[in-house]
């Protein structure tokens, strides 16, 4: 029997700079375990007189993470915090009751040619933590847990699996990992895994219950602890997931909370600008129309 519960194509959506491949939410998958946004940005090629410029916005009720393939982003936050992110790097920020940030093509790439290609996710905080004080850490590529299996090349790049624990620091059981292989290998990894499980195949392709997966899908597992295919030659894939909350969670724009109460707190002082802000940055992004596709469910 297949442990393959849902396969989630990647759904183009246009974040103001160029499309974006988007994962999660989904109508019929809202989250998986704590993970309850996902989009694959690029690859795209921008040219010398174009560049990622996005302003100022906030976020509550999360931990945002920035993992790239390629390409560089200027972080800036109202925590202060003014970091480059480059490939392989963790950008992990946390939200709680509020903070402000934006992301740009640093200065010395914007009048050159370059490339952008990564992985922009949103995990949600435990209902204890929703309205923590903001936080912000950046991790070091050679900082991150790496082993090899059987030519299997491994990275954690957050949470805790396979007796291992990434420094980025996480607020519930969580995991969320790199796999590599330059040879066809059968894996079996669910005894490592725990709680919902989703596979993302960034390239080259896998098998499962005599059926191959490619880019572009993102594949939700029935029990993680049942995670088992073959990874074909010169792939790569990210496993995901981890213990789900108790509560549901409802999302509106860059907005994640329990209640609605506390996403309409959010929206109004957005409206008002009372949001803290963030040092050397003028504008911002307007909070969308209520017609977004981000409104929740009551």
């Amino acid at each position: 029997m297949s442990n393959i519960n849902l396969i989630i194509e990647e759904r183009p959506s246009d974040i103001g700079n160029f499309l974006v491949g988007r994962l999660l939410p989904f109508k019929d998958k809202r989250t998986v375990g704590p993970f309850a946004f996902i989009d694959h940005m690029g690859p795209v090629a921008l040219k010398d007189n174009e560049n990622m410029d996005v302003g100022p916005h906030p976020h509550i009720g999360l931990s945002t993470l920035t993992y790239l393939f390629e390409g560089s982003i200027m972080h800036k936050d109202t925590l202060g915090s003014e970091v480059e992110i480059k490939p392989g790097q963790v950008n992990w920020m946390t939200a709680g009751k509020g903070i402000v940030h934006s992301e740009r093509t640093p200065d010395y790439l914007r009048h050159s040619d370059k490339s952008l290609h990564g992985l922009q996710i949103w995990v949600a905080l435990p209902k204890e933590f929703e309205q923590m004080d903001p936080s912000f850490v950046h991790v070091e590529e050679d900082q991150l847990p790496t082993w090899q299996e059987n030519g299997v090349d491994f990275k954690l790049i957050a949470g805790e699996a396979f007796g291992k624990k990434s420094p980025v620091p996480v607020y519930s059981k969580l995991y969320f990992i790199e796999i590599k292989s330059k040879t066809k290998q059968k894996l079996s990894i669910g005894k490592n895994l725990y709680g919902e499980s989703g596979l993302y195949i960034l390239e080259g392709s896998i098998e499962s219950d005599e059926n191959t997966f490619e880019p572009k899908q993102l594949l939700v597992a029935k029990e993680a602890s049942l995670c088992e295919f073959t990874i074909n030659e010169n792939s790569t894939v990210y496993i995901f997931g981890g213990e789900p909350f108790p509560e549901p969670r409802h999302i509106y724009w860059n907005f994640v909370a329990t209640s609605y109460e506390l996403i309409e707190d959010a929206k109004q002082r957005w409206l008002d600008q009372t949001f803290p802000k963030i040092e050397g940055e003028t504008g911002f992004v307007p909070l969308p129309p209520q017609n977004t596709n981000f409104k929740p469910k009551h």
